[in-house]
């Protein structure tokens, strides 16, 4: 299974070079998901791994008094100041089967962060439709109410039912999308009215 988790991580970086690399300099500048990012600094914090060190990523932390998400934040910001489209797709480019896994997450924590990333810009550029659902399946796999609550979804008593896959998560009240949005729920993004169908729709905005 971590061989062929580690093969969709490949692919699924395959697929963001060729996303990345066909955007035009409006697109770059697209609002993502990732609250306060465009597309440029989606790409620099998900190219992040493969630039930073171990003892530049403590140092980094330590500047944010240990706090990942402001550190991202910070640097996801500062890196897509100095570092242009081209050279952030070349570092994307040629780090397609590097090892890289966040910590604690393995094969499939990598394969999660290069998912939902590519999700965070490819849905507002309208590109969605490009992506794996079978590796949007391998990532949904690894969910869990814990992992939801990260992000600040509660899925208790809540039955999520993916409409384009095989793919049911939880017993409860009935909320049914495709799989790419609902595991965009369960990341706390927020959806378009309408994204979502079934009974318990509007507790998640509908």
């Amino acid at each position: 299974m971590t061989d062929e988790i580690r093969s969709a991580v490949a692919a699924e970086r395959r697929a963001l070079v060729d996303l990345y690399a066909s955007l035009t300099p409006e697109q770059w500048r697209t609002a993502s998901l990732c609250a306060g990012w465009h597309v440029h600094e989606v790409l620099a914090h998900t190219t992040m791994p493969y630039r930073y060190s171990l003892p530049r990523f403590v140092l980094e932390m330590a500047r944010s008094r240990g706090n990942f998400n402001r550190m991202s934040d910070r640097r996801a910001k500062a890196d897509a100041a100095a570092l242009s489209p081209a050279q952030l797709v070349d570092v994307l480019r040629a780090n397609i089967d590097h090892p890289w896994t966040p910590p604690g997450g393995g094969p499939l924590g990598a394969l999660s962060h290069d998912v939902i990333h590519g999700l965070d810009v490819s849905v507002p550029l309208g590109r969605a439709d490009d992506t794996s659902v079978e590796r949007v399946v391998m990532v949904l796999g690894g969910l869990s109410v814990k992992s939801a609550r990260y992000f600040g979804v509660d899925l208790d008593g809540v039955r999520l039912e993916a409409t384009d896959t095989d793919w049911t998560f939880g017993d409860g009240t009935l909320v049914q999308g495709r799989a790419r949005d609902l595991l965009l729920l369960t990341c706390g993004r927020h959806l378009p009215a309408g994204t979502l169908t079934g009974p318990g729709a509007e507790r998640f905005g509908g």
